[in-house]
């Protein structure tokens, strides 16, 4: 009797074990959904296609209609369920389910998933994978011998034997290569399988689905080429606690300025790099992301993204292109800048893959006093060089919502336009005959003070007081200049334009100009342009009349001032701070 148990029990073992070993060579998929309807099963499939790889969808017994992921092999599927599961992108009850669980498939539309087959390689000669070649002696004088590329059984065997690591690399390489655009999940799907073959025609080979060894040597070599000559190697970098690849050819370490380690171009090259260090918070995070993009390494063209704990900041321009990463981990901020010049994109995506890959935190941050020094300059920030405009002037509030009225000059072939380096704002109405511009603010605003315009001409040789950012935002407030009204004309009769007395600046320029009583009068103008210079003090102003009458043709309600009896000096200026805005032209 005992012997008798123990052979039932060898005999069921070794039944498991072919069972098993058959299997392991199935086509097996990922149910994740089933449904008593087709209309509903044929709604959430569309959604699910459109995060995920290898969708279909197949009618089952009893009326009902599956979702699933596949065709893969058992480990493939055992390793999508767990990674998906993980990522949240599929139901925790999903499971491996085999094909004969399924009838007619519903999607994707016009194709038979189910008819693909067993991924198997029964049937297969031992010495098919492995040939054996002549000796030296019998090779010599011969002509060079034929290179035999693997059968499709051959290739899956040896694709069988890649670790996840080396499928994700297989997939990484096709999308770098423009053939593949899912998610990089090491699992050799139809999605993977149709990039397979359409790059295998693309390099001419003949498209089975199934690189063979050489074809992925080849992929890979295609994909690592990009990077020769650049000595992408490892640098430790102990005072900023942080191992990141860099191009050694190109960048070497130049100094330390916190919260940024320098990596500058070797002679005179295009690439830098910037690792950066300190400790913080998000408050420091927000604070670090608005101060990067004031700075020309971070051109204004660009994706920019803010979340709680990282930021990214991609900028881009005629000359080059920067991509800045960091993150906030147990109080501290750590990333880096890739600074990489225009045309050169294969390179640059490269070379930044195994910056992200290869970037790690290590303990310590940059010193926060490293790189002071007395010779410090406010158009600096931690040795890189703030972004300027390309011209400064002044504009004032016209309505509540924050509309702005500056001259025509100062926002002409402007790429960007800002209000108080805060705000960006749009030209939404221009009259050039007068030299006016019209600007709305991209977000609404609450002024401190709107322009009440004055209800009649101020008498001659009345004292006028004009407001603007006399020094073009170097100070952080508006100046005033008092001065005289000399005519109601220009110099050439123009009815519009006042002559004034006063000793104003260029970026006073677009800023109002108040009468006694505390009334705008009207707008600065730039001085007229011809061989002839005029004394210092002449200036010239447009009119309140004028002003109000595109603002009215622009659909904005204007305010008349109300004020008849002269102002202190120190009330006109407060008046005048509050609705004064410095206007910025940005290339």
């Amino acid at each position: 009797m005992l012997r008798f148990v123990l052979s039932f029990l060898v005999f069921f073992s070794l039944t498991v074990q072919q069972g098993n070993a058959q299997q392991a060579n199935q086509v097996v998929w990922v149910q994740i959904e089933a449904h008593p309807d087709l209309q509903t099963a044929a709604q959430r499939i569309e959604g699910f296609s459109r995060a995920l790889p290898d969708v279909a969808g197949f009618a089952m017994e009893g009326g009902w209609f599956a979702i699933t992921l596949g065709p893969y092999t058992p480990a493939d599927a055992e390793d999508v369920l767990r990674s998906y599961r993980a990522q949240g992108l599929i139901p925790t009850d999903s499971y491996v389910a085999l094909s004969r669980t399924y009838r007619q498939q519903y999607w994707p539309p016009g194709q038979d998933i189910l008819s693909l087959g067993e991924l198997t390689t029964q049937g297969l000669d031992v010495a098919d994978s492995t040939p054996v070649f002549p000796s030296t002696q019998e090779t010599a004088g011969l002509p060079d011998p034929i290179e035999i590329d693997e059968t499709p059984a051959q290739a899956r065997r040896s694709e069988s034997l890649l670790s996840r690591a080396e499928r994700r690399e297989l997939q990484t390489a096709l999308k770098w290569a423009g053939f593949y655009n899912s998610a990089i999940d090491g699992a050799f799907g139809r999605g993977t399988r149709s990039s397979m073959g359409a790059w295998q025609t693309s390099n001419g080979f003949e498209r089975t689905g199934i690189l063979t060894s050489a074809q992925r040597t080849a992929l890979l070599d295609q994909y690592n080429a990009i990077l020769d000559g650049l000595d992408m190697a490892l640098v430790q970098d102990v005072e900023a606690g942080i191992d990141i690849e860099m191009p050694t050819t190109l960048v070497g370490f130049s100094r330390y300025e916190s919260p940024f380690a320098h990596y500058d171009a070797k002679q005179g090259g295009p690439a830098r790099v910037l690792l950066i260090s300190q400790s913080g918070d998000r408050a420091t995070l927000k604070s670090l992301f608005d101060i990067m993009q004031t700075l020309t390494i971070v051109p204004l063209n660009g994706p920019r993204q803010l979340s709680r704990n990282s930021f990214s900041l991609v900028g881009q321009n005629a000359d080059f292109i920067s991509q800045t990463e960091v993150s906030l981990d147990a109080g501290t901020l750590k990333g880096f800048t890739l600074i990489w010049p225009t045309g050169d994109e294969a390179r640059r995506t490269r070379v930044l893959e195994e910056m992200q890959e290869s970037f790690t935190r290590q303990t310590g941050v940059i010193n926060p006093n490293a790189g002071l020094s007395n010779n410090q300059q406010v158009d600096l920030v931690a040795g890189l060089e703030i972004r300027k405009p390309r011209l400064s002037r002044s504009g004032f509030f016209v309505d509540a919502s924050g509309a702005v009225v500056t001259t025509v000059g100062a926002v002409q072939s402007c790429a960007r336009i800002t209000l108080d380096d805060t705000y960006e704002a749009t030209v939404t109405g221009v009259d050039m005959n007068i030299g006016l511009a019209l600007l709305t603010p991209n977000e609404t605003l609450s002024p401190p003070a709107v322009a009440r315009f004055s209800p009649a001409l101020p008498r001659l040789q009345s004292e006028v007081a004009a407001t603007g950012y006399s020094f073009e935002g170097q100070l952080t407030a508006p100046s005033i200049t008092f001065g005289t009204l000399a005519e109601h004309k220009s110099l050439q009769g123009d009815r519009n334009i006042s002559r004034l007395s006063l000793d104003t600046l260029p970026g006073d320029i677009g800023g109002p100009v108040f009468d006694s009583a505390g009334n705008v009068f009207g707008m600065l103008l730039p001085a007229p342009t011809g061989s002839r210079a005029l004394p210092k003090a002449v200036r010239f102003v447009l009119t309140g009349e004028a002003i109000t009458g595109v603002l009215k043709t622009a659909g904005l309600n204007t305010r008349e001032g109300d004020l008849t009896t002269n102002l202190d000096p120190v009330d006109i200026t407060e008046r005048g701070v509050g609705m004064t805005v410095l206007v910025r032209c940005w290339d």
